[in-house]
């Protein structure tokens, strides 16, 4: 996507969104690989849309020896870090790789999952807030009681929106209810999986040549979902957002984006962005970026 041609509305909602997953699938690529990505990415003029580097804590090991083949550039990389089981040990393993890798790299986000509430205050109390903390829940059952307890943490949401077979993407209804219920407790969200395209449509699910294809959600109604929801829009209309399939539907200008009957302010969704609908993490980074290019929205 060329830098010029994204309009202020545009920008606002769309800078820093893609959070770099090279390292899983369905790219599924080797460290050095996904790392040599990553920093060609950062020096394209496609920067302003990428976002952090995503490595699981148990690779961050890997991730220290691969870079001594890979050039990261002036300044230090953002890594989101993946928590696993043993959220304690990798607490530990967080705050040595900061004090050990500070001019290299930097982990500035965490991300973990959990099915209750006990394990999201275990979350909690063992990584803190002092870095910002996305808990991963399940769209369904209604997510409500894990979302205020990871509220009650000072933590932030995150919500899977796809995968590699058609069963991994939920209904628009339940990313709807996500949403909502995000919004009404002021939780900032992210979105993982299933988000290579900018618009919901028919796609096959992995780089395979023999893949099956799915309805996949697009990134841009997922987070003109969320702004949408920060401003009070209803589930039912959220749904209707997260289906959208014309891509001319949403407008782009100088001065906000139009969605059917809605308008938000550049502004606004420059607020949105900062404090409610943060990213996605996506094994793709030239996908997303060159289809929107291709889109005439601003």
């Amino acid at each position: 996507m060329r830098t010029p041609t994204a309009s202020p509305a545009l920008r606002a909602l769309v800078a820093g969104l893609v959070d770099y997953a090279g390292l899983f699938p369905p790219a599924a690529q080797e460290m050095s690989a996904a790392m040599t990505a990553y920093a060609e990415y950062l020096a394209s003029a496609d920067a302003w849309m990428l976002g952090r580097f995503v490595v699981p804590v148990a690779r961050l090991d890997e991730l220290s020896s691969a870079a001594g083949s890979v050039d990261p550039g002036p300044t230090a990389w953002c890594l989101s870090a993946l928590v696993g089981e043993d959220a304690a040990g990798d607490a530990s393993r967080i705050q040595s790789f900061n004090a050990q890798q500070a001019r290299r790299f930097a982990i500035d986000a965490v991300e973990a999952r959990a099915t209750n509430a006990e394990r999201v205050a275990t979350l909690g109390r063992v990584l803190g807030t002092r870095i910002p903390l996305y808990v991963e829940v399940p769209a369904d059952p209604d997510p409500r009681t894990l979302l205020e307890a990871v509220q009650q943490i000072g933590g932030r949401a995150k919500i899977r929106t796809g995968g590699v077979s058609p069963d991994a993407f939920p209904p628009a209804a339940h990313i709807a209810r996500f949403l909502s219920r995000c919004a009404a407790l002021h939780l900032p969200f992210k979105a993982t999986a299933g988000l290579h395209h900018p618009v919901r449509g028919e796609h096959r699910l992995t780089y395979a040549h023999d893949a099956p294809s799915g309805t996949m959600f697009g990134f841009l109604n997922v987070f003109v979902a969320g702004v949408l929801a920060a401003h009070g829009a209803d589930e039912a209309e959220l749904v209707d957002v997260l289906e959208e399939r014309n891509a001319s539907a949403f407008a782009f200008d100088d001065e906000g984006m139009s969605w059917r009957r809605h308008r938000v302010s550049t502004g606004e969704l420059a607020a949105g962005r900062a404090s409610f609908a943060m990213s996605f993490g996506s094994c793709s980074f030239r996908e997303p970026v060159d289809e929107l290019g291709q889109l005439a929205l601003a």
